[in-house]
């Protein structure tokens, strides 16, 4: 095959398009494709034009919305495309990620709601209040559900509602008598792989700190996507779903490897409290100085998209911090020691 044969080589279709026509009445018919299309994570792009992701089973689907609109009076086509002008590919996705954005933080809502309406640590639920929270967390473990099978791009936030709703369930279940409440600890930890999510923020920036900082010197990196990663041997996982060391009720990943290897630091426990705060958003510690680190650690991710330049960026302020902090609590003047 010549050069320009292979150069005029048609690029498979990427899209599916629903261009549809609907009659003004009966007035539920618009309401009724416009909530299936809502379920099947469509996004319209124009007035009446919806795109997915190509693929057999969105080809199916839309083919029974748009029989439905034909069959109550309207019209509709159903196209397979490519963009060559006007939107970009990046600019599709990133509407579907805010569509799932918005869905993932409506869940995280509703799941620090059902986390706060818990009885505190050595407290316990009546009956029917257990019954309740359990009732609404299998409410929301369904619709985390739906929205992770319209997720099409992998994103970062399903892991942060999965870990919430995670933390939930621990703290529903009953302490087990005589044992730990928690996994132990790896036989060893030095020299090993640390695996997270990918496009690190403040709980990830400041975990992997910790780790390579007081916990694992020698730890190398991987930063893997939301969904699809499979765990190897030796490597062990932070803030992210079904890892060793991830949220737990109302800690942050950072806490969580504080308390789980012993790290009785005050200069540590004030930059815990700063990660809580912006990560959890609940303003539990607040502290004055929680703004403008999370400036700086927006700055950072806006700046630098590569996991590994963020994480040497976030490393030499967080070194700064901690000094300021231990030397503070030392010296019992200055910032809050935690």
């Amino acid at each position: 095959m010549s050069k320009s044969q292979a150069l005029a080589r048609p690029t498979p279709p990427r899209w599916l398009l629903l261009i549809h026509q609907i009659p003004p009445k009966p007035a539920y018919l618009r309401v009724k494709a416009g909530r299936r299309l809502q379920r099947l994570g469509a996004v319209a792009i124009k007035n009446s034009v919806y795109v997915l992701p190509r693929s057999d089973a969105a080809h199916e689907d839309l083919q029974w919305v748009l029989q439905e609109i034909v069959k109550g009076g309207g019209d509709a086509s159903l196209c397979e495309a490519n963009f060559v002008d006007g939107l970009t590919d990046e600019e599709i996705e990133a509407r579907f990620r805010r569509e799932r954005k918005a869905d993932y933080d409506e869940l995280a809502t509703a799941a620090r709601l059902i986390e706060r309406a818990l009885p505190r640590r050595g407290q316990k639920a009546t009956a029917a209040a257990r019954a309740t929270r359990e009732a609404d967390l299998a409410r929301l473990t369904k619709r985390l559900g739906e929205v992770g099978a319209i997720d099409f791009f992998g994103s970062p936030e399903h892991d942060d509602v999965a870990a919430l709703i995670a933390g939930i369930e621990a703290r529903l279940r009953p302490e087990p008598s005589g044992a730990a409440a928690v996994p132990p600890l790896p036989a060893a930890v030095h020299g090993r792989t640390w695996v997270t999510r990918t496009g690190i923020h403040v709980d990830r920036m400041a975990s992997a700190w910790l780790i390579r900082r007081f916990i694992d010197q020698a730890a190398k990196f991987k930063f893997v996507p939301a969904t699809g990663h499979r765990h190897q041997p030796k490597e062990l996982h932070f803030d992210m779903f079904e890892a060793e060391f991830t949220h737990q009720g109302d800690l942050c990943t950072f806490e969580v490897l504080l308390a789980r290897f012993a790290l009785a630091d005050p200069g540590l426990r004030a930059i815990a409290e700063i990660v809580h705060d912006i990560d959890l958003k609940d303003s539990k510690h607040d502290r004055p100085d929680t703004a403008g680190f999370e400036r700086v650690v927006a700055g950072i991710a806006m700046a630098h998209p590569e996991d590994e330049v963020r994480l040497e960026r976030a490393s030499a302020v967080l070194d700064d911090l901690y000094q300021l902090f231990r030397r503070t609590a030392t010296q019992g003047t200055g910032a809050k020691p935690g």
